[in-house]
């Protein structure tokens, strides 16, 4: 397997966490990539039409982009067991993806905001919307922080990469701060191989 891969992308290293704890890491030829939000990487493009990182290409041939359908892919292809067996865990682990992706989603705004338009187009409303955002998130994350204790799953593991995010982009946030229960669980979490091995340079 192939994937269209960056170091700083926090989706992925969602994907890479996956293939980690699932052990499939050793299978995926990593590719480098230029992808970005305004000029699309002419090598992903010629395999999907996103043109966005991370994209697979599987051993059939197949194509796939979007974090949670890769994601997904490597649980069948290594040892499973990342996302849960149809049931209330399943759901949990989902929507807790679902949530932790909206806050990387914010934040890759915010990101873009500041680093692709020139300063005079930059909107603060825009900044301010996305970033109550990811306060929101927090809150709920912090609120429900026991019940990420103890589980290995698709949902503690996008949490983590998002918090992981927020830490090398935006680290002005202080959001241990904020959420001290989740910050705990955290750096336990933060210490597995899989997130040790897919931790990013510092920007």
């Amino acid at each position: 397997m192939k994937l269209f891969h960056s170091h700083f992308s926090p989706f992925v290293r969602k994907v890479m966490v996956v293939a980690h704890e699932v052990g499939a890491s050793e299978q995926l030829e990593l590719l480098s990539s230029a992808a970005h939000p305004t000029q699309r990487d002419a090598n992903i493009l010629a395999l999907h039409p996103l043109a966005q990182v991370p994209t697979l290409i599987a051993d059939d041939g197949r194509v796939f982009a979007d974090s949670r359908v890769i994601c997904e892919y490597l649980d069948t292809v290594g040892g499973g067991g990342v996302f849960p067996q149809l049931g209330p865990a399943r759901w949990t682990a989902l929507n807790d993806q679902s949530t932790a992706d909206g806050v990387l989603d914010a934040a890759l705004l915010i990101r873009y905001e500041l680093t692709v338009r020139t300063e005079g187009e930059r909107s603060t409303a825009w900044i301010a919307g996305q970033t109550a955002k990811i306060g929101s998130a927090l809150d709920t994350f912090e609120a429900g922080a026991a019940a990420l204790a103890d589980r290995v799953d698709i949902g503690t593991i996008a949490v983590a990469c998002s918090l992981g995010y927020l830490d090398l982009r935006f680290p002005e946030l202080a959001w241990r701060r904020r959420s001290p229960a989740l910050a705990a669980w955290f750096e336990g979490f933060a210490a597995r191989p899989s997130m040790q091995a897919t931790k990013p340079p510092a920007a």
